[in-house]
């Protein structure tokens, strides 16, 4: 009997900016697509976009832009689990969400080293184990440096099957678009890292400038745009137009929106626009 594929409704691995609340109104704007287009995901993250589409329309060729390397992080899943079954075992009495102090963050410090003088720690997905609510780090010499707490994680993580059907690059966004921008029946997914909020896991810093370049693969194309009320992009693209001879990406898109809660004390809108140009595509 054949096994039915897992849908994921979230990141198998712990992803800053990955879409998991947004997937019901991405999922229902989908349907007006083609199930045979070539959808490309500039910025892809922790492949969650990609792999909804797949799911979606399985037989639609996607391509995933791992420009973090998030593949790398799934390949290793077994040693990360390895890593936090032994913190797990560490921690076993130790009050749940305390902070971890004492010979007992010793032994803490000295699992982890163990596992990074092995070759590999996944630092994003351990920090959400260890780490307070929503904070990272990326070496091990930076979480020596930490406040630790017994946030371990109950169960081991999967990933099988997330990629499967995906063709996975690795390419600066511009060159990965240039390459598709003429290719008949294409949608593009453009979700680069948010203006105005932290993009600490990135690996790049991103400016201004770089917000506003991305718009351009925005000009003429079939996509979805997600940005924040935070970034002010949408206004800033309304004065642009009003102002100048330019036009606006966004004229004549649909829109969907949806609060976004960072802590008791601050939120966002998460925003989603997506529109078709109906000569390329069917």
């Amino acid at each position: 009997m054949e096994t039915k594929k897992k849908i994921f409704t979230a990141a198998p691995l712990p992803f800053m900016g990955q879409k998991r609340k947004f997937l019901k109104q991405f999922k229902t704007a989908l349907k007006q697509y083609p199930d045979n287009a070539v959808y490309v995901d500039l910025f892809g993250g922790s492949g969650l976009l990609s792999h909804t589409v797949k799911s979606v329309y399985p037989d639609a060729k996607v391509i995933y832009n791992d420009f973090d390397n998030f593949r790398e992080r799934l390949e290793n899943i077994d040693k990360t689990n390895q890593l936090i079954e032994g913190l797990r075992a560490i921690l076993s009495d130790y009050p749940k969400d305390s902070r971890i102090i004492g010979r007992t963050r010793d032994s803490v410090i000295a699992c982890v080293k163990l596992a990074h003088e092995g070759g590999y720690v996944d630092y994003i997905t351990l920090s959400s184990s260890i780490l307070f609510s929503m904070k990272y780090v990326l070496s091990f010499e930076a979480l020596e440096k930490e406040t630790l707490y017994n946030c371990v994680r109950k169960s081991n993580y999967s990933g099988v099957g997330y990629l499967e059907g995906i063709e996975v690059v690795s390419k600066c966004y511009k060159e990965l678009f240039g390459n598709h921008k003429d290719t008949v029946n294409v949608v593009f997914l453009v979700d680069p890292p948010y203006l105005s909020t932290d993009a600490g896991t990135y690996k790049s810093y991103w400016k201004l400038r770089d917000y506003l370049d991305v718009l351009q693969v925005l000009d003429g194309t079939n996509y979805f745009y997600f940005t924040s009320n935070k970034s002010s992009i949408i206004e800033l693209c309304e004065w642009i137009e009003t102002k100048t001879p330019m036009s606006n990406p966004f004229t004549g898109a649909a829109v969907e929106s949806m609060n976004a809660t960072v802590n008791y004390n601050s939120s966002y809108t998460d925003i989603m626009l997506y529109k078709q140009w109906t000569h390329n595509i069917s």
